[in-house]
């Protein structure tokens, strides 16, 4: 069970006045939140112009491993980060400073191909699944044992319905007998049940400005370490059993 820290994602630069974008700011970032608990970093690494680029990649990883030795660096592979299927290829072949894994989409089309390119290079997969046609379409692959983590990652604002999906998804993951580490989140208004959720069923969460903004109680987090101590408060707790 870990806590991930997601520092940025697609969020635009007004979501939050200390939302990291350059490569320095991420590292900076990255040190606090592990400072304040985080095992591993999720980060959306941004081009000078300010967009999500998988050509930055380089720069912003070997920035945050600079600070953060030791911790292990994941990233997106989101089709709309490049949004052209052979530009995410040819992206990723080029990488020099490879991230400890990186997260894909199984909703995208291109994602077994994406997965295939990552084994290649030496680079963890976590399978990314926000629906149970997502999950069927991931244990149906060959070799979908062979990933990091599974990444349950629920953007359904409705708890319960949100609920209905993560529980739909680890339906099908338990009848393939998929037995790799999973990773369950949610989005803005589910982020802190799913926190829970994640605590008592003793998988790993993530939280972070990429997920939302707000505390517990509803305030608006000072930044990605005050929303890292808080669900390392949470699962600093034993799970009841």
């Amino acid at each position: 069970m870990i806590v991930q820290a997601c520092i940025n994602g697609a969020r635009p630069r007004d979501f939050h006045p200390k939302l990291p974008l350059t490569a320095q700011a991420m590292a900076s970032d990255a040190a606090a939140c592990v400072a304040a608990g985080a095992t591993e970093l999720h980060i959306h690494p941004r081009g000078t112009d300010g967009r999500e680029s998988l050509g930055a990649i380089d720069d912003t990883v070997l920035a945050v491993r600079r600070a953060c030795p030791g911790t292990l660096i994941g990233v997106s592979t989101g089709a709309w980060i490049e949004n052209d299927e052979e530009r995410t290829r040819t992206a990723i072949g080029a990488w020099r400073e490879l991230p400890d894994y990186a997260s894909v989409n199984l909703s995208e089309a291109d994602a077994p191909t994406v997965m295939d390119l990552l084994r290649k290079r030496g680079v963890g997969i976590e399978a990314g699944l926000a629906s149970v046609a997502d999950a069927q379409r991931f244990v149906g692959l060959p070799g979908h044992n062979r990933v990091l983590r599974i990444l349950i990652e629920i953007e359904e604002q409705d708890l319960s319905t949100a609920r209905e999906v993560a529980d739909g998804i680890h339906a099908v993951l338990e009848r393939a007998s998929v037995r790799r580490p999973i990773l369950l989140h949610g989005m803005d208004a589910t982020v802190w049940p799913f926190v829970a959720l994640a605590h008592q069923g003793r998988w790993s969460t993530r939280v972070g400005l990429e997920d939302g903004r707000q505390l517990p109680d509803g305030t608006t987090a000072a930044d990605n370490a005050a929303i890292v101590a808080a669900a390392m408060a949470i699962f600093r707790v034993a799970p009841v059993s």
